[in-house]
């Protein structure tokens, strides 16, 4: 009796491996999914770029593999939107450097570039995203830069993870400072001279603010126009970008149980997620833009490719340059495509998805794209999203089916088919009785 129990639950832990193996696979493919870099293609001449020596300059710093596209474009668009501010993005080299999900960034200079254009000054702000290879050897020139340009004088904004970035520098050493709920236990054992913050949107030590989770970085930019620009003209910013939070006091407020049981579901059980085209267009917003990238990246439950009518590069609102991977046309074979921004009138390939125009109502950018993530995927989905993004949800409208109920059978159906599986063999190696 014992042998065959013992078999029954060697069989049963066996029939589990599958679906966890296939959930373990499947997670490390979203996420990588999410940082993966684009093809090789010709990198655009760089573009003219105006310099008022009467204004303060502001650049956004993206690594040599890239950043988190919210934390970079949300505080670009915002310190753009001012007419205030001299705005540049910046890299150790000039060349295509991914945003999660997917979008090509060309930076605006490379570090000797923005030298060579800045003369003896330095800039004013420096905002700093997460980095996806944080800790690791790539992330060196970027530290080095960032340790000279704060011994020049320049002001700094860390957003979510960038934190760690600005950690890692030793930049931090003795002040107070936040970054993302998820990460912040981790970075309390990794950086333990930096006084680590819970439950603020971002925290002020003078030279140096730094902010929570990604849509924090809102907050923390607008502090900043605050203080360099005054108040009115940070109101003005916050209005223009339909930020209705602006100086109220918003709580960061984790999830009790992390991560919440959907994005395990989607994360481990959408063995086939939707492949999802966003058209660039030129003009777009770069907070829409990133509002799609990120909310689809973050949601786990589909993998974005950028495209565009041609082929070609596009030039944002304010005049940023982006490669899509692909020609709409020549597109691999997409389940939907997105289209973010103003643009309608899309006509799609022949036997193409319709266009879904996501930023169709007025409102925040990341309220609408949540919103219709909700009706595409199912609320619990969108939930968790926004609670990644720190998104306050007052304004966002969930509707669509409650739960990610197609992935959550998954799992079942394999446990089910296993316990038959094992049912059968017990009964045909049991000994016949006479």
């Amino acid at each position: 009796m014992l042998k065959r129990l013992a078999f029954a639950l060697a069989a049963v832990i066996a029939v589990l491996l599958v679906p966890a193996a296939g959930a373990t696979v499947s997670a490390l493919a979203a996420f990588d999914a999410l940082y993966a870099a684009g093809p090789p293609r010709p990198v655009p001449a760089a573009a003219p770029v105006p310099y008022d020596p009467g204004k303060p300059t502001a650049v956004v710093v993206i690594g040599d593999r890239g950043a988190v596209v919210s934390d970079a474009l949300a505080p670009y668009e915002i310190l753009a939107t001012t007419g205030r501010f001299n705005v540049y993005t910046v890299a150790p080299h000039r060349e295509p450097k991914p945003l999660t999900g997917g979008l090509d960034l060309v930076p605006d200079f490379d570090f000797d570039g923005l030298a060579a254009r800045l003369g003896a000054r330095a800039p004013d702000l420096v905002v700093v995203p997460a980095l996806p290879d944080l800790g690791e050897a790539s992330t060196e020139p970027v530290k080095t830069w960032l340790r000279a340009q704060a011994a020049r004088g320049s002001k700094l904004l860390s957003v979510c993870n960038g934190g760690g970035v600005l950690a890692s520098a030793g930049l931090l050493d003795g002040r107070p400072a936040t970054a993302h709920w998820l990460k912040l236990e981790a970075f309390a054992a990794d950086y333990p001279a930096v006084h680590w913050v819970r439950g603020q949107r971002f925290v002020d030590d003078g030279a140096v603010v730094t902010t929570a989770g990604i849509l924090s970085g809102i907050d923390g930019t607008l502090h900043w126009v605050e203080r360099l620009a005054g108040r009115p003209v940070a109101a003005e910013a916050a209005a223009a970008i339909g930020w209705r939070r602006y100086g109220t006091a918003v709580p960061v407020t984790p999830p009790s149980g992390m991560p919440d049981a959907a994005a395990i579901v989607n994360a481990g059980f959408r063995w086939n997620p939707d492949e999802t085209g966003v058209l660039l267009t030129d003009g777009v917003g770069e907070l829409e833009l990133a509002s799609v990238f990120d909310t689809e990246g973050q949601s786990l439950s589909s993998r974005t490719l950028s495209v565009s009518t041609d082929g070609g590069p596009i030039r944002s609102r304010h005049g940023l340059t982006f490669l899509p991977r692909a020609a709409l046309a020549a597109a691999p074979e997409l389940d939907r495509l997105l289209v973010p921004g103003a643009t309608r009138g899309v006509t799609p390939p022949p036997g193409g998805p319709a266009p879904e125009y996501v930023h169709d109502r007025p409102g925040f950018a990341y309220d609408t794209a949540v919103s219709a993530l909700s009706r595409r995927t199912d609320v619990a989905t969108a939930r968790w999203t926004a609670k990644v993004l720190e998104l306050p949800t007052d304004d966002v409208v969930f509707e669509g089916r409650a739960w990610p109920w197609l992935p959550t059978a998954l799992p079942i159906a394999l446990v089910l088919l296993g316990a038959a599986a094992v049912t059968v063999v017990v009964r045909l190696r049991r000994p016949e009785t006479i």
